[in-house]
């Protein structure tokens, strides 16, 4: 006699609306915004969450995520965060920035968050440019990497050296968690999900400010297929931005191997 086995079903998130997303083809937010759904669901904090949206590709976020979201100014996500945060702390309180609004106006907020310790979390996608303005030059544009603004390649000695986000706040007292993510292949999804489970968990836990980033694509502003983004950000990207933990708060060491990136 055979057992009837149950069948799993692969199926949006049920904290993610069921729209067409507006990303050019390629980009890969959305598969970070389904981590994110995921994760909600699974933590069961959908009721409970408030997500802030900024400026830049990522500006219509509110209309992709089913839990409460507030539109802040141009890099101001993580005081926003701050505000919420402090009057309801018993609400999960995240933000989803790029490079250009996290890294370039949004810094000042960004490094005094962490500096706080905030008990926040941070998703950042870093897809080194400009992505909805015209695809100019970001604070995490590579050396030699050509944009719209820098059409013979990044020249350090003109434009100073990319910015690492990460090793920058790790040297902060406040950051529980810190992470360096991408999402170029099936592998690097999974680990991807996982370091953002433990960010979520930072913050549960009380334990004080997190933040992941996402190494991402942008083939449109690249000037790349999707097939060869993909390819630049595990060969080119992550040779610049090594992929790994930076700040793990000692609780969270303590998880089960496979919640670990």
């Amino acid at each position: 006699m055979s057992v009837a086995k149950e069948q799993v079903v692969f199926d949006r998130p049920r904290s993610l609306a069921p729209v067409r997303m507006h990303y050019c083809p390629g980009c890969t937010h959305g598969i970070v915004h389904r981590l994110v759904a995921e994760l909600i669901d699974e933590h069961d904090l959908v009721e409970r969450s408030v997500g802030i949206a900024p400026v830049g590709c990522a500006v219509f976020a509110y209309d992709y995520f089913l839990c409460d979201m507030i539109e802040a100014s141009h890099g101001r996500a993580p005081a926003v965060a701050t505000g919420v945060k402090r009057v309801r702390p018993d609400l999960f309180v995240f933000t989803y920035q790029g490079d250009g609004d996290l890294a370039s106006i949004g810094m000042a907020e960004t490094i005094h968050a962490a500096a706080r310790g905030e008990n926040t979390t941070i998703v950042f996608i870093n897809n080194a440019v400009y992505g909805m303005t015209g695809g100019q030059m970001a604070p995490t544009t590579l050396p030699g990497q050509v944009t719209s603004t820098t059409p013979f390649g990044r020249d350090p000695k003109a434009a100073g050296n990319p910015i690492r986000v990460c090793e920058l706040l790790s040297v902060l007292e406040g950051p529980a968690y810190i992470a360096r993510v991408s999402v170029s292949n099936p592998r690097r999804v999974r680990e991807a999900k996982r370091a953002l489970r433990r960010a979520f968990q930072a913050q549960m836990q009380g334990l004080g400010f997190s933040l992941v980033e996402v190494l991402s694509t942008c083939p449109t502003r690249w000037g790349m297929p999707p097939e060869k983004a993909l390819a630049w950000v595990e060969d080119t990207m992550a040779a610049y931005y090594p992929i790994g933990e930076f700040v793990c708060a000692e609780p969270l060491k303590g998880e089960p191997e496979e919640n670990r990136p």
